[in-house]
């Protein structure tokens, strides 16, 4: 795989979107994850900095922005450097300003 990409298994699990890369792979499998709009297909598939990954879990959707690849499964601290959540970019209601 090209340095510039990484599964989406292991970007799952280094991110703390999942407990193990079993996990991970098992979320993708049962199709909870999409990539840029589009069904993650495989655990194998690979994302880079830049897109955009939804996690459908249990009680929450998730919707982030690849920042970083990441080298390790670190702190949560360290896991949240890795996406940019993008409902913190949701306008609020109309008339804010």
């Amino acid at each position: 795989m090209r340095a510039d990409r990484q599964r989406l298994d292991k970007w799952l699990w280094f991110a703390r979107f999942a407990k193990t890369r079993s996990l991970a792979a098992r979320l993708i499998e049962d199709g909870f994850v999409r990539v840029n709009g589009q069904r993650a297909d495989a655990p194998s598939k690979a994302v880079a900095i830049g897109d955009v990954v939804t996690v459908a879990a249990q009680h929450v959707t998730a919707a982030v922005r690849v920042r970083d690849l990441g080298m390790r499964r670190g702190p949560a601290p360290e896991a949240r450097l890795l996406y940019a959540d993008l409902s913190a970019d949701e306008p609020g209601p109309a008339g804010d300003g």
